[in-house]
């Protein structure tokens, strides 16, 4: 497995109710795409930065969806690039399913 993390600073501090609505709006687009398994939306304490973490099956899949298009969604959403930060996951717990994933 894939885990990515996705960083953009905003423009300003923002309110976790304010970037909630704004996650739950593009949260649909995430639905079924092929190899994600999991994204969960974030915003740091200070609200100065967000982004998202990603669990995919692979790094295509991942690369898949991080084209030029995407980027400039996110830049014309946040008004700045985003970071992308690949990490390999070979080991997943999942508290709410009870299981250990291994990726071998």
């Amino acid at each position: 497995m894939i885990v990515t993390i996705v960083t953009f600073e905003l423009a300003a501090p923002v309110a976790l109710s304010e970037i909630a609505k704004t996650f739950q709006a593009t949260a649909p687009k995430y639905r079924e795409i092929p190899g994600l398994l999991r994204k969960n939306y974030w915003l740091s304490e200070d609200g100065r930065r967000a982004g998202g973490i990603y669990v995919w099956a692979t790094r295509a899949d991942a690369d898949r969806l991080y084209t030029d298009a995407w980027k400039a969604f996110v830049i014309e959403k946040y008004g700045k690039p985003p970071t992308i930060e690949y990490l390999h996951s070979p080991v997943m717990v999942d508290n709410r399913e009870g299981s250990i994933l291994v990726d071998t």
